[in-house]
């Protein structure tokens, strides 16, 4: 679900003109995690950020960039509580070409940078959070009723 929320991501950035290419190579490449730097969401329990991890029988952590930290891999069962929280955000210092040596090294000839600048003297980014929990028919949202404008 996570990749699924990159994909989307990274093809409305296509379409705004602010990237330029194959979605499918950007992902490979892990383009999607300078505009979503966190997962997708996490297990909400004994803590508000319950971690879930990962067990033995679940998926192996991905030691790719955005795929590393991943809160938990899980086949969802009823009972469980879980956000969903994608988010696209303009970081500076990747954008920038400020770069750590030790960070990662992305190819980044996919950013139209001249048009992501220009987003960026409005926004820094945005992430739309809800709380849901998973049931025998699909999911109840407990925060759909919340604000989700500016005002």
């Amino acid at each position: 679900m996570h990749k699924l929320a990159e994909r989307t991501i990274l093809e409305g950035l296509v379409n705004l003109g602010l990237l330029t290419g194959n979605v499918n190579e950007m992902q490979e490449k892990r383009i999607g995690f300078i505009f979503m730097p966190h997962g997708l969401g996490h297990l909400i329990g004994l803590d508000v950020h319950d971690v879930g991890g990962y067990l033995p029988h679940t998926p192996k952590r991905v030691p790719l960039p955005g795929l590393k930290n991943l809160r938990f891999a899980r086949t969802l069962e009823p009972g469980y509580a879980f956000t969903i929280e994608p988010g696209c955000y303009f970081r500076d210092f990747l954008l920038n070409g400020e770069v750590p040596a030790d960070f990662y090294q992305f190819d980044l000839k996919y950013l139209n940078l001249e048009k992501i600048q220009d987003y960026m003297t409005e926004i820094q980014g945005v992430r739309i959070e809800d709380v849901v929990i998973c049931t025998e028919s699909g999911v109840e949202n407990l925060s759909w009723n919340l604000p989700r404008s500016v005002e």
